[in-house]
């Protein structure tokens, strides 16, 4: 038995994440467990079908369990998304080998990209930068760029290999055995609308699904309710528009005066899209501030990011995900485990507390289908079990 794990959002699943878990299996996996993303996600979004649909889609195409990744860790930035899902992974004890998406394909030249990124982190240009109103990213890619070669800043510049490195990192902090190993990303880039190949970009396939457009040629084919952010957006507005100053210091990520340009910001927009415009600057990207938007709205406060998780969350499995969660209690999985939320949530005070917010999160997630659904559908829902 040799598991593998994948970080992943599946939003939706694709022909590209097929491939990368098949090329998982020829690096030697016999069980392949996925960490994903809820129903809220990194690029300050909704997930277009809920998770437990992606779930079982994942589990139709090659997953053998999956786990959800809570809702902290699906609204971060790279770093704290890949800490959130890598300690999942830890805890878990049964897991051999990390499997990741990236454009160069080459772990050698990831590991020589985070220990730059690590160096750069700590250089007065870092602090320059970013006191100069650049963004963290900018910031950080012009630090690599003064310190190392042109190779490392490019391979920290593209969006999978930035994850990728975030990984490494979190592995090594850990002081982890687990292994990385990389498949090399194919197809469109990352939020590309080009559609001349099988591995088309995970947003190109969402406008398609938003839109009513054919995707097959693409991913496998749901019919299922669809989810979209613009359903919500007098309640977003509302909500926002209700905070206090002080409130927004609170705010996941809203650092560095965002906080103070959001709660402007909301008192003239009208719509989602005006609140980002209005928001924008060079130092805050357009995801920082979708995903500060959201968390403004969930409830998503700093210190959550620093409270130890008290359970984990699963959605789904087939017969291969139960011998995964057989060798996770032998390796004594420190954290209880468990399909139902409610179960979860009688497991301990702090359990009882992250498990509210999370079914706090799926019951505003509900409002943002066509046809909304009631209230509790995280306490009653079934795990998607396939034989």
């Amino acid at each position: 038995m040799k598991t593998a794990a994948v970080i992943c959002e599946y939003n939706p699943f694709h022909n590209g994440h097929k491939f990368q878990l098949e090329q998982t299996r020829k690096l030697g996996a016999t069980h392949i467990v996925a960490v994903m993303s809820g129903n809220f996600t990194q690029r300050g979004d909704v997930a277009v079908f809920d998770k437990y649909i992606r779930a079982k889609t994942a589990l139709e195409n090659g997953a053998d369990l999956v786990l959800e990744l809570p809702v902290k860790y699906s609204l971060c930035a790279a770093e704290g998304f890949a800490r959130g899902a890598v300690g999942i992974i830890s805890k878990l004890g049964c897991v051999d080998m990390l499997s990741f998406g990236s454009e160069c394909g080459d772990i050698p030249a990831l590991r020589e990209a985070a220990g730059a990124v690590d160096y750069a982190l700590k250089t007065p240009e870092f602090q320059l930068l970013i006191g100069g109103g650049k963004s963290y990213p900018a910031a950080l890619a012009e630090a690599v760029n003064k310190y190392y070669t042109e190779d490392v800043y490019q391979t920290i510049c593209s969006p999978n290999n930035t994850l990728a490195v975030e990984y490494i990192k979190a592995l090594d902090d850990i002081g982890s055995s687990i292994e990385p190993v990389t498949v090399r990303r194919e197809g469109a880039d990352h939020d590309s609308d080009e559609e001349s190949h099988q591995y088309i970009s995970a947003s190109l396939i969402r406008k398609k699904i938003l839109s009513g457009e054919s995707y097959a040629d693409f991913a496998p084919v749901i019919n299922a309710p669809t989810a979209d952010i613009r359903r919500l957006e007098p309640a977003i507005l509302a909500k926002l528009r209700s905070m206090k100053p002080e409130e927004f210091e609170q705010v996941y990520d809203a650092a560095q005066g965002l906080s103070e340009r959001l709660y402007k910001a909301v008192r003239k927009a009208c719509s989602l899209e005006e609140l980002y415009f209005l928001a924008k600057t060079k130092r805050y990207t357009l995801a920082r501030i979708r995903r500060a938007v959201l968390c403004a709205f969930l409830g998503v406060q700093k210190r959550m990011l620093h409270e130890q998780d008290a359970y984990i969350h699963i959605l789904g499995m087939n017969s291969r995900g139960k011998e995964i969660l057989s060798a996770a209690k032998n390796a004594q999985c420190p954290l209880p485990l468990d399909t139902s939320l409610k179960a979860l949530m009688n497991t301990s005070r702090e359990a009882h507390r992250q498990g509210a917010f999370e079914a706090h999160c799926g019951d505003i997630y509900s409002l943002a289908f066509e046809k909304p659904r009631p209230c509790g559908a995280d306490l009653t829902a079934k795990p998607v079990i396939l034989e």
